[in-house]
């Protein structure tokens, strides 16, 4: 029985060593799994209430056991307590209440056992090597790496990198590209997740990081910090940007990238799959910055809305198409790249849309203003767009306008004021008879005009506006930009298409929250009045 033992002994060290070695785990972790089994053995032997601990000597393999018992006064579990006499037999000087040792014979690890001890082992080691992997490919995130395709599998590729696997999901993979088992293929490390089955390692040849990071190992400037990639936009397989930046005045960061005789960035290209780049010089100004990632479309000016968060790029009418792109790729690409939204109109569509808006808007003021149309046009000439901004405007301003007064400057701010309150007037009487209570005209911000919306789009009470989010009140509608798709399916699967209901009035978040706060403010003080109630 003894050479079985130490033959079973010989085994497992032998096993752990092997182990250890193999899948460069550290020898303690394969050890404490082998003394997980041993007890687990034990306790089948002596019985599974009992608290059974190993140690195994890794030099000799030596193993001991004992189990740890509670002295007591009076015995209830006799698996885990012993009384003072019988203590004392164990360890002089024990007291109750002390934990004690109470050795046990080493058992015989029979074929079952043995088995069952590799298998504990092995799946310690399993969850060491999958936290080893987490915890090494974790730091390398946003690198590229090289590997073997293992396999295909439901369009998604397999690669083997070596100690662990990695993942190109068929959306992270250049489209039309085809890889087969055993070709070597380099891709981004995107992100690294902790799961139950071992790290999931995601790859990335699609995402334009991976485009940035081969631009960096092509380019030595790149890799310096003398060139600096500050955006990057991808159609991947198609056409891509990049702007990039040179940090000493001396070298064409441009030209540093596409290298001599373009060896660079075809070196780039070919791993991309013929993947077409524009290189763009990368500017602080916007403006200039979208002039040149419309290239090669040729730009006649750019008119940026703040307020709205637009901006209208006006092209020559033979440039529409090429500013454009096939299928809107040109203006889509630029527009990731500077991270603005992009209007593209010609100069005919230009001049017609300012054209329609200086008829309108003139007419307006003559109608409310009462003057003629040479007045209203200078009006308008002028910049004055709305009737606020000439009612509430310094006099000045009015007054330099060539052929104008301080006389005829405050008459026309006296009758603009007289008819934003005629406006006013008109919607009070609207929303009356819509119904809106008039406890909605006492929350800040909403005015007579945005409650006669309100009240048009059903909201007549507080709770009405309070059950609104600040999205459903204040979300402005995203117009398809030319160059986008308009198919009912694309539209319907964008949720930002749909405006909030005082979308036009040009109203900020923290407006849009401040207004249903207010609205909600009833429901608090009903909360705090009943909870008063029930406290006395």
């Amino acid at each position: 029985m003894a050479n079985t033992i130490a033959a079973n002994k010989a085994e497992l060290l032998a096993i752990a060593n092997a182990v250890a070695s193999e899948k460069m785990i550290d020898k303690a972790i394969v050890v404490e799994a082998l003394e997980e089994a041993i007890q687990r053995a034990a306790r089948a032997r002596y019985g599974a209430e009992n608290d059974i601990r190993a140690k195994l000597d890794t030099q000799t393999g030596d193993l001991r056991l004992w189990r740890v018992v509670e002295v007591v006064e009076e015995v209830e579990d006799y698996f885990k307590q012993v009384d003072l006499k019988q203590a004392e037999k164990l360890q002089k000087g024990a007291a109750v209440g002390d934990f004690i040792v109470d050795p046990l014979p080493p058992v015989d690890l029979g074929r079952i056992d043995a088995q069952s001890a590799k298998q504990v082992i092995f799946q310690k080691v399993r969850d060491a090597e999958r936290e080893r992997q987490y915890e090494e490919f974790k730091e390398r995130a946003g690198e590229i790496i090289t590997g073997v395709v293992k396999s295909v599998e439901f369009g998604h590729v397999v690669v083997d990198l070596g100690r662990a696997e990695g993942v190109i999901r068929r959306d992270q993979q250049i489209p039309r590209e085809v890889v087969r088992n055993g070709d070597r293929v380099r891709a981004l490390i995107m992100k690294v997740q902790r799961e139950n089955r071992g790290p999931q390692i995601l790859l990335s040849r699609a995402h334009p990081d991976f485009m940035k990071k081969l631009f960096a190992q092509e380019v030595p400037e790149i890799y310096d910090g003398v060139i600096e990639i500050k955006a990057a936009a991808r159609d991947p397989g198609s056409r891509a940007k990049i702007g990039v930046i040179s940090y000493d005045s001396s070298i064409d960061p441009v030209g540093a990238c596409v290298g001599m005789k373009g060896s660079r960035v075809q070196a780039v290209v070919q791993e991309m799959q013929g993947e077409k780049i524009d290189i763009i010089p990368w500017s602080e100004d916007t403006a200039t910055f979208i002039v040149n990632a419309l290239q090669p479309a040729t730009v006649s000016r750019v008119v940026i809305d703040e307020e709205e968060g637009r901006i209208e790029v006006v092209v020559p009418d033979d440039q529409l198409s090429l500013a454009i792109g096939r299928r809107g790729q040109n203006v889509r690409l630029a527009s990731q790249l500077t991270g603005r939204g992009i209007d593209i109109m010609t100069e005919a569509e230009s001049s017609e849309r300012r054209q329609k808006e200086f008829v309108e808007r003139s007419e307006m003021f003559q109608q409310e203003l009462d003057v003629d149309e040479t007045l209203a046009q200078l009006l308008v000439a002028e910049g004055f767009s709305e009737l606020e901004e000439v009612a509430y405007v310094d006099p000045s301003e009015i007054a330099a306008i060539e052929g104008f007064d301080e006389d005829l400057a405050a008459e026309l701010q006296s009758r603009a004021q007289e008819a934003l309150e005629r406006r006013e007037e008109a919607n009070r009487t609207e929303r009356r008879e819509l119904g809106v209570e008039d406890a909605l005209a006492e929350l800040p911000i909403l005015t007579e005009a945005m409650l006669v919306v309100l009240g048009k789009a059903g909201i007549k009470t507080l709770d009405d506006l309070a059950d609104l989010a600040t999205d459903e009140l204040i979300q402005k509608a995203r117009e398809p930009r030319r160059n986008e798709r308009s198919d009912r399916e694309t539209r319907r699967n964008r949720t930002e298409d749909k405006a909030g209901i005082l979308a036009t009035f040009g109203l900020s978040e923290e407006q849009g929250n401040e207004i249903i706060m207010a609205a909600r403010a009833h429901w608090f003080e009903e909360e705090d009045a009943v909870a008063a109630e029930n406290s006395q």
